[in-house]
């Protein structure tokens, strides 16, 4: 048998399982609001996957990979999270804190510094680890920071800070 058809047909075995997907390097760290969402996707997954598979052979079997995939990664960020302590200064940002900065035009924008399973930037939750949660991250009431972004470097200025 030729060389080929066994990869042919080993490539056709891998097509069926999804790509797992990466976990970051940085700390988990969590609001204890992520770890719940944590919680709730994990036991949301397991029920999914529970669903699937009392299907029995009417299972869906790439929905079922997919949820087996994404359960895993799950579970691997909730056993990896580490909870913050709430956020409660007003000089100084933290992960959790709500924090209202200005740029050189002086428009105010407001972020919450969560981690990055809770990130949603059109929520205006930032992952601390982001380029502007690490610009604001320990910066003070009245700092002015630089902001790297891929469209250009930003200075701006930290005119509010509060507990989330």
């Amino acid at each position: 048998m030729s060389r080929a058809f066994v990869n042919e047909d080993n490539a056709a075995a891998q097509a069926d399982q999804p790509v797992e997907r990466q976990v970051s390097e940085q700390p988990n760290y969590v609001t204890p609001t992520g770890l719940n969402q944590l919680q709730a996707k994990v036991a949301e997954l397991q029920q999914q996957l529970s669903e699937q598979s009392a299907k029995g052979e009417q299972a869906d079997k790439q929905r079922q990979a997919d949820l087996e995939r994404d359960l895993r990664y799950f579970n691997q960020r909730l056993h990896s999270a580490q909870v913050v302590t709430p956020a409660s200064s007003t000089q100084k940002v933290q992960i959790g804190s709500r924090v209202t900065f200005a740029d050189e035009q002086s428009t105010e924008q407001t972020v919450q510094l969560v981690g990055e399973d809770q990130a949603d930037a059109s929520a205006g939750l930032i992952n601390w680890g982001s380029p502007l949660g690490r610009a604001l991250l320990g910066a003070q009431l009245g700092d002015e920071v630089l902001w790297q972004r891929p469209a250009g470097d930003q200075m701006i200025e930290i005119v509010r800070i509060e507990p989330a």
